[in-house]
């Protein structure tokens, strides 16, 4: 071999080997990234909202620092990248990786959805975290879901809503009739039982809608956020309890073979971040109610009670649609029957357990 030919094989020799090394650098690279969580996670509540719409904030923080910074949420306000009311089906169809959503606007498509975002006097937030966590809800929703290619994962949960805003003074279950009212999840259809004209909107056009008279009164939330959203500005009749939403539950929806895809310590970071939000989110909500409502007065708002009969008559309303809704849906059937049998069981330790709350 003359000497061209050796030169020639060496460089061929170390053309072959740099090839080797940039390919293996090159897949190294390329499962490193693999392995990276990089997801658009979309909010349907304003991130500024309080225990309400700051949850998936926490969480996002919290799980890129837990992860390392292996998995990062880039997280959208309401309506940037689909409708609000559309998160749920945008990651079925991964237009998103996940969202932060509120699953009784999925009632439309799912009606057993609605039972794991809100109840009419249905359980109190302890309880239907324990519900989720101890008993069979975490196992009905995501069989609930997976059926629609989704997999919710419990990211908050808070006190009950006040039970609205209103224009004007409500004495009777005839001051419902014929009433224009924002109300959303199963008390929305409550009050259509009672005669009111119900609508749902998007939280951001509530308070344009109060204001020009389209609509006589809504509800939404706690004070705190309600507040922040202007409706004490036109509407100073704020009405207590919140019969409709006893607890406030909102999820974090993610496509299910994007879930499945993810290793078990990835998965168990998105449960620790979730489970942790959810007691962070009840212990703010519950911090912040007290001295908005003693601010009432200098805002002209009254806050008020329903009467008892009232609430009596909506409970009546109450059991006759989630009778109806059962007979026609055997998963909201079967959802509900549990969350009635864990509450007939709770309650003789709530009873026994707890001072009476008018001690």
């Amino acid at each position: 071999m003359n000497k061209r030919s050796k030169s020639f094989t060496k460089v061929l020799a170390t053309s072959v080997a740099a090839s080797i090394l940039l390919s293996a650098a090159v897949n190294s690279a390329m499962a490193a990234d693999e392995k990276k969580v990089r997801w658009k996670v979309q909010a349907v509540f304003g991130t500024h909202l309080p225990a309400l719409g700051d949850p998936i904030k926490q969480v996002s923080e919290q799980i890129k620092l837990a992860s390392g910074g292996e998995i990062q949420f880039k997280v959208y306000e309401p309506g940037k990248i689909v409708p609000p009311f559309g998160i749920t089906e945008a990651v079925k169809n991964k237009q998103l990786n996940a969202g932060y959503t509120w699953l009784g606007y999925d009632q439309g498509k799912i009606p057993a959805a609605a039972l794991f975002a809100a109840v009419p006097f249905g359980l109190e937030p302890w309880e239907y975290a324990t519900w989720w966590y101890e008993g069979e809800g975490k196992q009905l929703a995501e069989e609930l879901y997976g059926k629609h290619g989704v997999h919710p994962v419990l990211c908050s949960v808070i006190g009950p809503e006040t039970a609205g805003w209103f224009t004007k003074e409500i004495k009777s279950m005839e001051d419902f009739k014929g009433l224009k009212i924002r109300f959303a999840g199963l008390g929305g259809k409550v009050l259509q039982k009672a005669g009111a004209s119900v609508t749902v909107i998007p939280g951001g056009e509530i308070f344009p809608a109060l204001e020009k008279g389209a609509i006589d009164a809504s509800e939404f939330s706690m004070p705190a956020v309600d507040q922040l959203m202007g409706f004490d500005k036109v509407a100073k009749n704020n009405y207590f309890p919140g019969w409709h939403q006893t607890f406030t539950a909102s999820h974090l929806v993610i496509n299910k073979n994007t879930w499945d895809d993810l290793s078990e310590s990835k998965k168990a970071i998105i449960d620790m971040a979730c489970t942790a939000g959810a007691f962070r989110a009840l212990t703010r909500g519950e911090s912040l109610q007290g001295k908005v409502i003693a601010g009432f007065p200098a805002k002209g708002v009254t806050a008020r009670s329903l009467p008892t009969p009232m609430l009596k008559e909506l409970k009546v309303l109450t059991d006759e649609l989630m009778a109806e809704i059962s007979a026609k849906d055997a998963d909201f059937k079967k959802i509900y029957e549990s969350q009635q049998a864990f509450s007939k069981e709770y309650k003789i330790w709530k009873q026994l357990g707890y001072l009476p709350r008018d001690f």
